[in-house]
């Protein structure tokens, strides 16, 4: 079984790419599932169904998503395997920009829009500046030299990466990313020994543990505070 990550920003467009190419890889005989982990609410699972493909969503509640990922990929992982998959997908909702839910020597793509800001490449850190492939989506939408400027931008920061522009409506774009994905000789039983691509953030602050009360008295553990004194 061939197990694949994705993230990206919310509202990128990760579930509608991720059902276009994988309708692409169905059509050419390929069993694929996805979990879908995400924090407090998501119906893309009814969108999963929709189009036939079997799938599992995960809610994290309070926990960061990507925590709650790490967590419970190994179950996961035996769950594809269960259900005989030939492709699982784990697609991640991409809230911390700080986190990257990516395993080394496992396929990780990241998914981003044109629509989110010229600039947005450099914030999103290691959710894209670790990522085998970057697919940008919703490119009908601006300009061609748009489109060359936000994809150059993506490239300087993850230039090792393979760029795509995927169309989620259309699928345009889709059956190259499924081509690129998926690779009948390699199998994955298992994740457990394996290592995250980068770290998670492993210090906790009084508020990451429910505090609510705001103060100096109240803040303990890992606490950043901003520097007010050299304005200009």
């Amino acid at each position: 079984m061939n197990l694949l990550t994705v993230s990206g920003p919310p509202s990128s467009g990760k579930t509608a790419v991720i059902i276009k190419m994988a309708e692409a890889l169905i059509q050419k005989g390929v069993k694929v599932g996805v979990v879908k982990f995400d924090c407090l609410s998501t119906d893309d699972d009814l969108l999963y169904e929709k189009a036939g493909i079997l799938v599992r969503k995960g809610l994290s509640g309070a926990l960061c998503p990507d925590h709650y990922f790490v967590s419970n990929i190994e179950e996961v992982t035996q769950w594809g395997l269960k259900h005989e998959l030939d492709l699982l997908i784990s697609e991640s909702a991409g809230l911390c920009n700080r986190c990257s839910p990516y395993i080394k020597e496992i396929g990780a793509v990241c998914v981003i829009d044109n629509l989110s800001g010229i600039n947005t490449p450099k914030k999103i850190g290691p959710m894209l500046k670790s990522a085998d492939i970057v697919v940008i989506t919703k490119g009908d939408i601006v300009s061609q030299a748009e489109r060359e400027v936000f994809a150059s931008k993506v490239n300087s920061v993850n230039p090792k990466s393979t760029i795509l522009h995927v169309n989620g409506l259309t699928g345009q774009g889709a059956y190259e990313l499924g081509t690129l994905i998926y690779k009948e000789e390699e199998h994955v039983d298992t994740v457990k020994g394996r290592e995250l691509r980068y770290p998670m953030p492993s210090a906790l602050c009084s508020y990451c543990l429910g505090e609510t009360r705001i103060g100096d008295e109240y803040q303990m553990g890992n606490v950043r505070k901003i520097n007010l004194e050299n304005e200009g």
